[in-house]
């Protein structure tokens, strides 16, 4: 897609997530937006019909045929509006891996995991697999196990629901002697690219959810008045509201290198990995900081299950640990520019020969 194309997914995005995000939001009736959870029906079917749920495949797969930076734009505005449907595993991981394997890509939602899949002599597998994204609502879950691919229906597998902090599905899923829909083989450096695809999907969810958690903050501070004044007045809370608003831009500018990397050089070059363990690493810490700082200026309030700050808050906590944490990526990034020496590291940081 061309610069203006892009820009007018990021205007479409914006306001399919702004309006699902409005219907949700049934506070007048007495509910809470805590208790939105689990997949939005409504939302997905109209992904599928706009397009966006299989927004970097290609048109065989039942794709848009978008770019990498058209994922940036999609989901960081799903980020930033809490939205309930699995998008980067749908596109990005689950639809992905199936084409890549020579395997038709089921339809609706979809999602991929690493896992250890036992086959038996007449091709039935077992095996569990733990905290699937979305497991009990997908249509389908892609494993890549070894060097095979297989896609298994969640009908064949008993699921054991359980959830992150941000009451998104994490489900234990086993299968016991189950038959597969589809079964190919993994292509070249599936796992390390299956890994850096969720951490890159994950690094622009973040990116959008503090994006969101900053935009609610301020929209509080100009409405919160203390001592005959909004609170957005103050100097404290203006010096904590540019600390955010810094930390926004910071996992803002990785996720987006990092993507446009990947697209550039493909996902099996160093640079990309560099790049996006940079950038998960920096989304990390970006949401730690926006998250406390947001929690900070709404006070008491924003920890109630009324107020919908938790909605991006508490998906800042736990993203920022899925798909590998701080630690782990700190230590690649670590790692890398040591062995890139004193010469290297500048070449390294910034992508050049």
């Amino acid at each position: 897609m061309s610069s203006t194309d892009t820009a007018e997914l990021r205007e479409l995005a914006e306001s399919v997530f702004t309006d699902a995000y409005d219907r949700a939001d049934s506070r007048s009736a007495g509910a809470s937006p805590g208790d939105a959870v689990g997949l939005d029906t409504g939302l997905w079917k109209t992904c599928e019909q706009t397009g966006l749920a299989r927004m970097t495949l290609p048109e065989a797969a039942g794709g848009s045929e978008g770019t990498l930076s058209d994922a940036v734009a999609l989901l960081e505005a799903a980020g930033a509006h809490a939205a309930r449907v699995p998008l980067a595993e749908t596109d990005l991981l689950g639809g992905w891996l199936a084409h890549a394997a020579g395997l038709r890509v089921p339809d609706g939602p979809l999602v991929a995991v690493a896992g250890d899949l036992e086959v038996a002599s007449g091709g039935t597998v077992s095996g569990t697999l733990t905290r699937v994204p979305w497991g009990r609502a997908v249509s389908a879950v892609v494993v890549l196990s070894g060097s095979r691919v297989v896609v298994l229906a969640p009908s064949a597998l008993t699921v054991q629901e359980g959830s992150n902090v941000a009451e998104e599905p994490r489900d234990t899923l086993v299968a016991s002697d189950a038959t597969p829909l589809a079964v190919g083989d993994a292509p070249a450096g599936a796992a390390g690219e299956l890994a850096l695809r969720a951490a890159l999907g994950r690094s622009l969810l973040l990116a959008g959810a503090a994006r969101g958690a900053l935009a609610r903050s301020i929209g509080y501070a100009g409405e919160r008045v203390q001592f005959g004044r909004p609170i957005a007045k103050f100097q404290a809370v203006q010096q904590q509201l540019a600390e955010a608003g810094a930390e926004v831009a910071a996992a803002a500018a990785a996720s987006a290198a990092a993507a446009r990397t990947a697209q550039d050089r493909g996902f099996d070059d160093d640079a990309t990995a560099f790049a996006i363990a940079a950038a998960k690493s920096r989304c990390g810490a970006s949401a730690t900081a926006v998250a406390r700082i947001a929690h900070q200026v709404h006070g008491a309030i924003g920890f109630t299950r009324e107020h919908d700050l938790r909605l991006t808050t508490t998906r800042l906590w736990a993203w920022r640990d899925e798909d590998g944490n701080d630690s782990y990526w700190n230590g690649l990034v670590g790692t890398r520019a040591l062995d890139a020496g004193p010469d290297g590291l500048w070449p390294l940081v910034t992508g050049t020969p």
